[in-house]
């Protein structure tokens, strides 16, 4: 989960060891073989040493902290005062509809895309947004995280065109409930069960769950199967009916030990009763979530996560084939993800599959700071892909 919830899970104390897997060059892969070549992009290289100069700028960098502040800051105007208590979706208006290219799988990129400062580049005049079945993203954080972790894929979604919602789970981001006393996994999704419920007749949007917000999406699509066009897992909890994401996590080959080593738990109800939540150290978050994402947003994640509710990432979800399993599933596989490991990723999709597996060559656990422009091109690829004879 963004601070990988699920990953945290396991038993408080449960100690194994680090899983090994081998990396494998970006590709997108279809459901027929989840794991055979489809398609892969090249990028023209550059020595390591002339993108580090080129892509740690400063200044650029310093520009994207600054942006990330200021979409927080519209959110505390737009509320009136703080603490916020908020119950709905966080929503930015988006500008005047703008054109993109379709783009393939992700192929190599630097470590701080610079798109996000000129999302321009991106534009083509030969797409038209507004004939596809829905052009609204409905953005869903993992674990700790918040709306705020998605200021780069929501500036380059809005500029592209698309409506964009990032919302804050309960107990998250800007959200003032207390973590602790989340009881239930429809407690925690409660704002993003409030979108759904809002949306008109035939309206749709495409929901992006990372991390934990997998699991998060899952129970929305087997409430809401008709008004949800494609489902988008990041890093993300796939889970078959009957299980948890604490189960599932628990039950990789190995272990993380940099993630137990990581995670506290924490007990609001006293040591004898089950944990609440689970916060994480500080000291250990980059190397665990963030090894391949620029400085500035570290500091930004590090002010602004909270602790994960632990009682959702217990519960077990029901899911049936004829609401859940009818909803489009698109996988994007983090290739350097050290909180969910690539080869728990992988057992995900073959436990089950979904359409289509993206690969996302050179990412962390958090690709919205490491590689936004490549997740905005997979995002827009498979919004792209038209609805099934079936529909």
């Amino acid at each position: 989960m963004g601070n990988s919830c699920a990953c945290a899970c396991f038993s408080p104390k449960e100690k194994q060891q680090v899983t090994s897997f081998e990396r494998e060059p970006s590709k997108r892969l279809p459901n027929s073989s989840p794991f055979s070549p489809f398609s892969t992009t090249k990028s023209k290289s550059k020595k390591k040493g002339d993108l580090d100069q080129e892509y740690y700028d400063d200044a650029l960098i310093q520009q994207q902290a600054q942006l990330a502040a200021a979409l927080l800051f519209q959110h505390h105007q737009q509320s009136g005062s703080l603490p916020l208590n908020r119950s709905a979706s966080v929503v930015y208006p988006s500008p005047a509809p703008k054109k993109i290219p379709r783009s393939s799988s992700s192929g190599q990129h630097s470590r701080a895309d610079p798109t996000l400062i000129h999302p321009h580049h991106l534009l083509n005049k030969d797409l038209k947004i507004e004939g596809l079945e829905t052009n609204r993203f409905v953005l869903v954080h993992g674990g700790g995280f918040g709306a705020w972790c998605w200021y780069k894929t929501m500036t380059l979604l809005e500029e592209s065109g698309y409506r964009v919602d990032a919302v804050d789970l309960t107990g998250s981001g800007v959200h003032s409930f207390d973590t602790n006393s989340i009881a239930t996994l429809a407690q925690y999704v409660k704002p993003l069960t409030d979108i759904l419920e809002k949306l008109g007749d035939g309206e749709k949007v495409i929901l992006v769950g990372h991390d934990f917000g997998g699991a998060c999406i899952s129970y929305i699509m087997e409430l809401f199967p008709s008004k949800i066009s494609k489902a988008i897992f990041i890093a993300a909890a796939m889970l078959s009916s009957g299980q948890s994401t604490l189960h599932v996590f628990s039950q990789q080959t190995g272990s993380n030990d940099l993630m137990q080593q990581a995670q506290t738990f924490l007990y609001a109800n006293g040591k004898d009763q089950p944990p609440t939540a689970i916060d994480l150290d500080k000291a250990l978050v980059k190397d665990l979530l963030f090894n391949q994402s620029p400085s500035k947003d570290v500091s930004l994640a590090l002010v602004s996560m909270r602790p994960i509710p632990f009682a959702p990432v217990m519960e077990k979800l029901s899911l049936s084939e004829v609401n859940f399993g009818s909803v489009r599933r698109f996988y994007i596989i983090t290739q350097e993800d050290c909180a969910i490991p690539v080869s728990l990723q992988e057992k995900m999709v073959r436990t089950n599959p979904p359409e289509e597996v993206f690969w996302l060559k050179g990412s962390d656990h958090a690709p919205f700071f490491s590689r936004p422009q490549s997740l905005h091109k997979i995002l827009v690829e498979i919004s792209q892909i038209p609805p099934s004879m079936s529909e």
